[in-house]
């Protein structure tokens, strides 16, 4: 009779341990699937919307590289105002759309576009503020610079804007 009795009170405590397992497992799955409707929903909304302008930038014919100011200097600016005795010593190198022919002939950076190029470049970087030539900003003074840049030359002419030294004294 005592295994009778323990027979008897096993069985509804197994019961009751496998009643929370039940709800874990199922709780799980429903997570699982929550999971990966959602993934589902955000991966084709971005594919419908098409690639970004990150990636359209990156998706073209080589374009030609022009290197500002002196081959060896680079651009030489007094910055932070006309009182200031700071000096920026930048290297600047400009790729260009290749199909613009009134900025790139044969390959070469014409003259009208070579004075708007540095006419702008040197406006902006003499009217930038000493904390905005951070190094972790620099990614904002190129943006900046290659927008002003598709304004002078008109949109599409430039393709980006690297950096090759940064000196500020």
């Amino acid at each position: 009779m005592a295994d009778e009795e323990k027979t008897e009170e096993a069985v509804p405590a197994e019961k009751g341990k496998k009643f929370p397992i039940v709800i874990v497992v199922v709780l799980i799955l429903v997570g699982l699937i929550l999971a990966g409707g959602i993934s589902y929903f955000i991966t084709t909304q971005v594919m419908s919307t098409g690639p970004s302008t990150a990636v359209e930038t990156r998706n073209h014919e080589p374009g030609v590289f022009v290197k500002l100011g002196d081959p060896k200097e680079g651009i030489i600016v007094n910055v932070g105002g006309i009182k200031s005795s700071r000096f920026l010593k930048v290297g600047l190198v400009v790729e260009l759309n290749p199909d613009r022919e009134d900025n790139v002939a044969e390959g070469k950076l014409t003259p009208v576009a070579e004075t708007k190029i540095m006419d702008t470049t040197l406006q902006i970087i003499r009217t930038v503020k000493i904390e905005e030539l951070d190094a972790a900003r620099q990614d904002d003074l190129k943006a900046k610079l290659k927008a002003e840049l598709n304004k002078a030359l008109g949109e599409g002419s430039v393709y980006d804007i690297y950096i090759t030294s940064f000196m500020l004294q």
